[in-house]
């Protein structure tokens, strides 16, 4: 039996653990995920928000590492997309949804009803085929309930704005309309990738502490700016054919 050449081995070595690694990579959200908690247990909900933020930036750049890293053929005995999902959903469902509960943020008679509905119209996110079509859109709202959150935690919004605000995107998750992700997005990618840049920046400037008013308003709008910019792509792909595979 012939033996692979020494380069050769190596070579594969190397790529087995960089495959490895990326699992690695995507697994740490679940570090994140129980920091966040802990966190929360401490009520400090900026460090939580901290956490998730870092959850946020290992899933933008897991997928891409992974591809590149070629993961399914060097690291075959691991599904890398059932793992990305088991954390996401920790990450952008149940964390959050705790947060959205424990916070007070909505009204006390309402607040477990909707926290419960947060995971159950998630869990269909998450569990559907068709997740995501063939030019890079989420159908339905994505289950980003870590951004909801975010965001009801740094705009003064009266209780029951808030809960209305639950209640709409939750059904979103099974509504005709389509979300972009700006990574994996055909239309306009250089404008999707940096608004969605943008946003991650000013955003992160937003859980800085001691972060003067004036400049807290304008990283505000910054950030909403940009989810605007995102959100009316995916408005745009809502009111279009779909492409032509």
């Amino acid at each position: 039996m012939d033996r692979m050449p020494r380069d050769d081995l190596e070579h594969s070595r190397r790529r087995i653990l960089a495959a490895w690694a990326v699992h690695l990579l995507t697994a740490s959200g679940a570090l994140w995920a129980l920091l966040a908690l802990n966190a929360l247990w401490h009520d400090d909900w900026r460090e939580v928000l901290f956490w998730l933020f870092i959850a946020l930036v290992v899933d933008a750049v897991d997928g891409t590492l992974a591809r590149a890293m070629q993961v399914s053929d060097y690291a075959p005995r691991v599904d890398g997309a059932s793992l990305d999902l088991v954390v996401d959903y920790l990450n952008y469902v149940l964390v959050p949804a705790m947060l959205i509960w424990q916070s007070q943020l909505l009204p006390e008679s309402v607040a477990l009803p909707l926290s419960a509905l947060i995971l159950i119209s998630s869990l269909y996110v998450f569990v559907r085929r068709d997740m995501k079509t063939t030019d890079g859109y989420f159908r339905g709202f994505p289950a980003l309930w870590n951004v909801v959150a975010a965001y009801l935690l740094l705009i003064d919004l009266h209780e029951w704005v808030r809960a209305c605000v639950v209640t709409l995107l939750a059904l979103a998750s099974f509504a005709p309309i389509f979300v972009v992700h700006p990574f994996r997005t055909r239309d306009f990618p250089l404008a999707a990738r940096s608004l969605a840049i943008g946003w991650g920046l000013f955003t992160f400037a937003l859980l800085l502490p001691n972060l003067a008013d004036t400049a807290r308003r304008l990283t505000l709008a910054g950030s909403i700016g940009c989810l605007t910019g995102l959100a009316l792509m995916g408005v745009r792909r809502s009111f279009r054919p779909p492409p032509v595979n």
